[in-house]
């Protein structure tokens, strides 16, 4: 069984490689055809949020590639530098979809405000799942493990397994709110608006194999629990 839970790892990790390499060629790829309109990342996101009425969110500058993000927390549109001076489709559709967080926060999305309220409990679950999962399969050498420590391992990892399916409805509905509103205010022509759905697509689908990682990983210690518990 074990030997199962390392193929499975093995697995999820080449594709979710594969796909993050193809998410970045495709960003790569769109940061080069620019916009009609030409603004910056950081102009299109401070116009999706002052027409969707939001006054109160700040769009800033943060580092790395790709690290953009929206915090709750202070309110902030956090973008890339590639992001937030770019001015073009990659630029255009990662703004958009950080702000369609902001726009769910300020409308009071559902599945975001659930996942809002179980990040306490995540943070806590992402410590200690694999710890304890290993210690109750016993591979610290201290016998063959104990199957209550393991269900509580197993538990504990299911807290980050819901956390990453209830993202995919987030993700999914951020990015459907960038494209709508990018189409509507016409930021992109029809051609740069069907790049942009792709390049958030691919994005997406990062969310997409961590998701089906996790659950995979979640049945495979279910499995080895019912074994053990029959022994």
């Amino acid at each position: 069984m074990t030997l199962g839970i390392i193929f499975i790892s093995v697995v999820f990790m080449v594709i979710g490689m594969a796909v993050q390499y193809k998410l970045k060629s495709k960003f790569a790829e769109y940061a080069k055809v620019p916009t009609s309109t030409g603004m910056s990342g950081k102009e299109i996101a401070e116009k999706m949020l002052k027409q969707n009425g939001i006054y109160d969110v700040q769009v800033v500058s943060v580092d790395g590639f790709l690290s953009d993000h929206y915090n709750p927390l202070n309110k902030t549109v956090n973008l890339s530098p590639d992001v937030f001076e770019g001015r073009n489709v990659a630029a255009a559709s990662v703004a958009a979809h950080e702000c369609g967080h902001a726009v769910q926060h300020a409308t009071a999305y559902s599945m975001l405000m659930l996942r809002s309220r179980l990040v306490p409990a995540v943070q806590i679950s992402s410590t200690l799942s694999q710890w304890v999962i290993i210690a109750g399969l016993g591979m610290f050498g201290f016998g063959g493990g104990n199957t209550t420590v393991l269900l509580i391992g197993i538990i504990l990892f299911a807290v980050s397994t819901l956390f990453s399916l209830i993202t995919l409805p987030v993700e999914f509905d951020a990015s459907a709110r960038a494209l709508k509103w990018l189409e509507a205010s016409n930021i992109t022509t029809a051609g740069e608006h069907d790049k942009a759905k792709d390049a958030l697509k691919w994005a997406a689908l990062t969310y997409v194999v961590a998701a089906l990682a996790s659950i995979a990983m979640l049945v495979q210690y279910i499995l080895i629990y019912q074994s053990r518990s029959r022994d």
